[in-house]
């Protein structure tokens, strides 16, 4: 065997290792699935706690309102929660604001109107914020594109005040737009994919959930305790997932918990918004990579491995083997395991769009001949995109560091 041979296998064994795991975790997640569905509604206290939900919008003025009404729409009481939105715009928001202000003048409403001074960094920053002026014992965040359902927040808070070990409880999220490109079509499958797979898979073999950027809740001293947000994560929702984590609290996943919200539907939308999500994860496995193998870092050490695995491991291995394939298909470099590569490659397409395909059984309406084209489809065309992204993410990281350079909170487009 070659040196490249040597080095083509390495790669299609990482590959079909990070595979394998995958898979065991569609297992796991559809057996979470089967035994959620099978539990009773978890029920509110007879003191309902109060809930303080933050908003952070920036220039949103294109879908505040519709996300503003379905807050407001909410069957949690009405006297036991406040909306806060964190509000820095140069657009209509504040005054899209102010008229469902008037319209509701009897409900707890606040707009944050900050300034360039103090506002306009972040999400991490706009959280913070709101914080401050926050009054409820809970604080449930959902982006400036939500439209969850009116059960929503009950599922939440009645989940979370079932146990005291917990530190928060994630919900599901929806694309709203899924049919509106076929971009959007594979992020709705992904978006499925994901919380079945990664989400209920792990919560079921490690006790393991990673905060999404929207739809949960989390307990206001908790937070206060670990400082709030980090101002420095893009990625805000893992960086804080890992902290609570590691002060030996828990993480719960609640399905019937629902919230539909707005996917970027252009590549170019798509490739910045993921670029951030690139930039933000790296941030945080270097700044708890550390912990890994201490008794500090056990709680997290499965997603600090898995998240290295994929950025790191399964990046460079999806560059070599397919660097190594177009070689030898253009006649400049041979292999003797490229036959062998190919089948393996071809296998792995089969195992990932049967357990994608597994994933989205779960869900009403999915389970379609179409979507099934579409995961084929994913595999080829999809996962480079994302490696791409992840290339270009690394590489963006470390020119920020180098040049000692702040990374910018890239502001996702919205759509009518």
């Amino acid at each position: 065997m070659s040196i490249l041979d040597y080095f083509l296998f390495l790669a299609v064994l990482s590959i079909w290792g990070i595979l394998v795991v995958n898979v065991v975790l569609t297992i796991a997640g559809y057996v979470n699935y089967l035994q959620k569905v099978r539990r009773p509604e978890p029920q509110l206290p007879v003191k309902v706690p109060f809930v303080s939900i933050m908003v952070p919008a920036h220039n949103e003025g294109i879908v505040i309102v519709k996300t503003l009404q379905s807050l407001l729409n909410f069957d949690y009481p009405k006297d036991r929660y406040e909306i806060i939105i964190n509000d820095n715009s140069d657009d209509n928001s504040a005054e899209l604001l102010g008229e469902v202000q008037s319209l509701y003048p009897h409900r707890n409403l606040k707009v944050i109107n900050t300034d360039k001074t103090n506002g306009g960094k972040g999400k991490s920053n706009a959280l913070n914020i709101g914080l401050k002026q926050a009054r409820g014992s809970l604080i449930s965040i959902y982006d400036a594109d939500n439209t969850p359902q009116r059960t929503a927040l009950r599922y939440l808070v009645a989940e979370l005040m079932s146990d005291q070990r917990l530190a928060a409880v994630i919900g599901k999220f929806r694309t709203r737009n899924k049919n509106a490109s076929i971009l959007t079509r594979f992020i709705n499958i992904e978006t499925l994919s994901f919380q079945w797979m990664a989400q209920a898979g792990r919560e079921k073999l490690f006790k393991l959930c990673t905060i999404p950027g929207t739809n949960y809740v989390i307990r206001r001293d908790i937070l206060e305790k670990i400082g709030g947000w980090d101002v420095k994560a893009l990625a805000e929702d893992t960086e804080i997932s890992f902290r609570v984590y590691r002060m030996g609290y828990r993480i719960r996943f609640q399905p019937l918990a629902v919230t539909w919200e707005q996917e970027p539907q252009t590549l170019d939308v798509w490739f910045h918004q993921r670029t951030r999500w690139v930039k933000g994860n790296i941030y945080v496995i270097l700044k708890n990579a550390r912990l890994l193998f201490t008794k500090t870092g056990r709680p997290i050490r499965f997603d600090l491995l898995y998240f290295l695995s994929i950025y790191f491991l399964l990046m460079t291995s999806l560059i070599l083997s397919d660097s190594m394939f177009v070689l030898s298909v253009a006649g400049i470099a041979h292999s003797d395991l490229v036959g062998f590569s190919n089948i393996l490659w071809l296998m792995a397409i089969i195992t990932f769009v049967i357990s994608t395909f597994v994933t989205i059984t779960t869900e009403k309406g999915e389970m379609t001949i179409a979507n099934l084209m579409i995961i084929v489809f994913m595999y080829l065309v999809y996962s480079q995109m994302w490696l791409a992204v992840a290339a270009h993410g690394m590489v963006g990281y470390v020119r920020e560091q180098v040049f000692h350079q702040q990374a910018k909170w890239y502001k996702t487009k919205r759509y009518q």
